[in-house]
């Protein structure tokens, strides 16, 4: 199955992410990947998506990732609700603050 997934690259302690469509049976870090659609830098904001090549992928059947998912939503390239990305270990804070309560 077909994946959008964030690719991490830069330096340590300056990450930057590259959007790719990869195969879901190949790591993130392997490099292996089919295209290029798009780019995130967390410590500037800037997201920058190929939205007419997403929107194709997507047509054939190619799955998003959670947060990208929710990237492709926040720029109203797909419709839709965003997903609970937190780690399901761990409870929220207001699950936190319920239980004192």
């Amino acid at each position: 199955m077909l994946m959008i997934r964030l690719q991490r690259t830069g330096r340590k302690n300056d990450a930057s992410f590259r959007v790719v469509l990869t195969d879901s049976k190949n790591a993130a870090k392997s490099g292996k990947f089919k295209e290029i659609l798009g780019s995130y830098a967390p410590k500037s904001g800037e997201v920058i998506f190929k939205a007419d090549r997403i929107k194709h992928w997507m047509s054939f059947g190619a799955q998003a990732s959670d947060t990208v998912h929710n990237f492709l939503v926040h720029q109203k390239i797909v419709e839709g609700k965003k997903k609970n990305v937190l780690s399901k270990k761990s409870p929220t804070k207001a699950r936190k603050e319920l239980k004192k309560a």
